[in-house]
């Protein structure tokens, strides 16, 4: 059967759509950007974000985790990007779980302070130690009753944003750290290791004290203690 010159031009101008409606064949799809890493909890990250509320990076308490890094007169930091830490500046200690940790200079935090045992906002720390006061307070271990003693010390306006840390030595010799703002309990720090990270945090306040549930964990913790007021 032939085609007539005007069957022909047809059937080649629908081959010529069909072609190009085809992709190139060494053309790649585009690849869909890394997910962010999780921060994790054993770090001990609070807050809403750094340096502001909603950004990516969030500010590290004091845990076993941390310990290595944290400095008195640098803001801790651990971004879920290497993007969003270079953004911060500052320095790049290290990179744990696919996040990266910064320290980020705030100056000396006993700049004009006589020497000797004074802090940034003029409270004094207890003779040997970091801690402005300590104390032993209520507590328990497996649920139950705060009928223990825990010893305590407290770390009043830690940091740039006055965060406090009330670091707890629990009965086993282990440590748990408690992050306060403007008088009111926020978080503890947890670790993988442990089992804690998953802990629920929740605290109520009772009269002048902020009564702290950590998993099995129990802190009666009290005002004047965390503001020294």
């Amino acid at each position: 059967m032939r085609l007539t010159l005007a069957a022909t031009t047809a059937l080649a101008g629908v081959l010529m759509l069909a072609a190009c409606g085809q992709p190139k064949a060494d053309s790649a799809p585009a690849e869909a950007p890394a997910p962010a890493a999780v921060i994790p909890a054993g770090l001990a990250p609070f807050g809403e974000g750094y340096p502001n509320a909603g950004d990516p990076c969030r500010r590290l308490g004091e845990s076993p985790a941390t310990a290595n890094w944290l400095d008195d007169s640098a803001v801790l930091v651990l971004c879920p990007t290497a993007q969003a830490a270079a953004a911060l500046g500052g320095r790049v200690v290290d990179t744990v779980e696919g996040v990266t940790l910064v320290s980020i200079p705030t100056g000396d935090a006993n700049a004009g302070m006589p020497a000797g045992d004074g802090d940034s906002r003029g409270d004094a720390k207890v003779e040997g130690t970091d801690y402005n006061a300590t104390a032993e307070l209520p507590c328990a271990v497996d649920g139950g009753d705060t009928k223990l003693r825990c010893k305590a010390g407290v770390k009043r306006n830690w940091g740039d944003d006055g965060t406090t840390i009330v670091t707890v030595t629990r009965p086993d010799g282990g440590s748990r750290s408690l992050f306060f703002k403007d008088g009111k309990a926020l978080s503890a720090d947890g670790a993988e290791a442990d089992g804690s990270a998953a802990y629920a945090f929740k605290a109520e306040r009772v009269g002048d004290e902020s009564l702290i549930s950590f998993g099995p964990e129990r802190y009666v913790v009290p005002d004047v203690f965390v503001t020294g007021d």
